[in-house]
């Protein structure tokens, strides 16, 4: 499909995020600054402000979900936000975003939050948010490519999610993708993705941190480009989900946004698309921010116990919540920094809190993924303290699809999880088939939810 011709007149770089005057183009291949810190990709915002918040309004509604590539993306609706010298040819994507907000209505009322929402990113090709960021990266890689650049490979280290995304997207432009995961620490559902998307795939005795040292190495000794979250052009499509909620809210602001954090790109992320917004007047006000971690996991509530003053790595004990099992993240500073400026607070669940507030939930018709249960949890602990208040509208970011992980659920129902005794067990009535005996548990059963 051939794009429409443009003439950008759009520019964005990487910067350093502690010296402003360090840029480097976006196809310059670099991650860092010079010295070591994270970059971050700028936006010429006076060029932006030229057109009016009402317009970009519209822009952005009339070419979501259309079929004029490849505005129909709810990533690259926004094209002129993300990449905006890209030739559109060479955009790889797969119409990621778009996801639905779930009104979780009757689980709102069980926890005493009357308006509580989902946003449902595992509604997405692979599975989960990790797509938004891919195809920005993916693209920016497929363009580099296309004028020269030699780069034999796409690497990333994993967790399970990213992995998935990087692999299918990479797929889809021909391009060759390799993994890192750590051995026998994700599951099955997602180790298959890469595998069945051609990525060459590697299970090594570590863990996520571990990892991701030898992806760093990998990068910058045989000129494989890293794909994890420290490259920053994967903030630039996951910060359009900031933007996609106030749109599916007729442009007005929750009051709450609460996401489960790992390597910590998503919070950074959600709080740089607010950013642009409130710069671009398309909103005036901000919503606060909550960042749940795992108690197995929890370098950054950690901080928060120490107003943020002290930052320590930890050693990440094993978790449920698999895809946030990280010790040492990289995006740390930004996002200290994006709780900082949006008023946040960090909370922590240990893994019967993970496990129920899961079950739980999909009692009410979710099915979560268990880093969302690991949010719905800290969000139960935020309205149980009055941080929440009973009518504020708070939206719960669900990272990825609850079927990535029925083995964990299936463990849950079954009665086999390690050391707890689960409180919403469901596990299936065997019985013989005769019809007397079915009858009479199924009133049982029915008598007994209903009294429930």
């Amino acid at each position: 499909m051939s794009a429409v011709n443009e003439k950008p007149q759009y520019k964005a770089w990487f910067e350093s995020l502690d010296d402003p005057s360090e840029r480097h183009a976006l196809d310059e291949i670099v991650y860092t600054d010079a010295g070591g810190g994270l970059l971050q990709v700028v936006h010429d915002m006076d060029e932006l402000k030229k057109v009016a918040a009402e317009e970009w309004k519209q822009r952005f509604e009339v070419r979501r979900g259309g079929s004029e590539w490849p505005y129909g993306s709810g990533v690259w609706c926004m094209k002129e936000w993300i990449l905006p010298e890209i030739d559109s040819n060479n955009v790889v994507s797969m119409y990621e975003g778009n996801t639905n907000l779930f009104w979780a209505e009757r689980f709102g009322r069980e926890i005493g939050v009357e308006d509580l929402w989902l946003k449902l990113c595992g509604n997405s090709h692979t599975g989960s948010f990790k797509d938004l960021g891919m195809t920005v990266l993916v693209s920016m890689v497929n363009d580099m490519i296309s004028r020269g650049k030699e780069i034999p490979a796409v690497a990333c280290a994993s967790t399970g999610d990213t992995s998935a995304a990087l692999s299918a997207y990479a797929a889809a432009a021909g391009i060759p993708s390799i993994v890192f995961l750590p051995r026998g620490k994700i599951s099955m559902a997602q180790l298959i993705q890469p595998v069945s998307n051609g990525a060459i795939v590697f299970a090594l005795d570590t863990d996520f941190d571990g990892c991701m040292e030898i992806v760093r190495q990998v990068a910058e000794k045989d000129g494989v480009y890293l794909a994890n979250s420290m490259n920053s052009l994967r903030i630039e499509g996951q910060k359009t989900i900031s933007t996609e909620i106030v749109q599916q809210f007729q442009w007005e602001v929750p009051d709450w946004l609460v996401i489960p954090g790992g390597n910590l790109g998503n919070v950074s992320a959600l709080a740089k698309g607010l950013d642009m917004m409130l710069e671009l007047g398309l909103i005036k006000r901000k919503p606060r921010i909550c960042v749940a971690q795992a108690e197995s996991a929890n370098p950054l509530y950690l901080s928060y116990l120490k107003d943020f003053e002290v930052f320590e790595p930890i050693a990440a004990r094993t978790t449920v919540a698999s895809a946030i099992q990280i010790g040492n993240p990289v995006s740390i500073k930004k996002a200290i920094d994006a709780l900082r400026r949006y008023d946040g607070v960090v909370e922590q669940a240990s893994e019967g809190e993970i496990v129920e507030a899961c079950a739980a939930a999909d009692r009410t018709g979710l099915f979560n993924c268990p880093h969302t249960g690991v949010a719905i949890a800290a969000t139960r602990k935020l309205v149980d303290r009055g941080l929440i208040k009973p009518d504020d509208r708070v939206v719960v970011i669900s990272t990825a699809h609850g079927l990535k992980f029925v083995d964990f659920k299936l463990d849950y129902h079954n009665m086999a999880l390690a050391d707890h005794v689960p409180e919403h067990a469901n596990p299936p009535i065997e019985l013989p088939a005769d019809y007397g005996q079915v009858r009479d548990r199924m009133l049982h059963e029915i008598d007994t939810r209903r009294s429930g």
